[in-house]
């Protein structure tokens, strides 16, 4: 378990880690769901393999929730909750991609401005 985690997890209330696991698992990881071991792989790696990884799981779920509006629209096969569903796993990957990107940017902008 990463240092990060475990200070999370030292004050947390259960829900919050529960929440936190659900998260993790589902939300960000699809391998993680069938029982795989990619998503201990991207942790060892160094920052940009695990910016990489991040950015390749985003858009395996815009991708995944584009295939389900086709196949929805196209067909009516797929019931409109799993859409809902995929949408909204898209939007908040989405979502966290551009809130990682504007810390990153603000982290960098503050190295700029220290005076040396």
């Amino acid at each position: 378990m990463s240092e990060i985690v475990a200070l999370g997890a030292v004050g947390a209330d259960p829900a919050a880690r529960i929440l936190d696991s659900i998260y993790s698992v589902h939300l960000l990881d699809p391998a993680a769901q069938s029982g795989g071991a990619a998503g201990t792989s991207a942790a060892s790696g160094n920052f940009a393999d695990l910016i990489a990884h991040g950015l390749a799981r985003m858009n395996a779920k815009v991708a995944h929730a584009d295939q389900m509006v086709t196949q929805f629209a196209l067909d009516g096969s797929t019931p409109i909750h799993h859409v809902t569903i995929a949408l909204e796993e898209a939007r908040l990957a989405v979502e966290m991609a551009m809130q990682v990107r504007q810390r990153l940017l603000e982290g960098y902008r503050e190295l700029m401005n220290l005076q040396l």
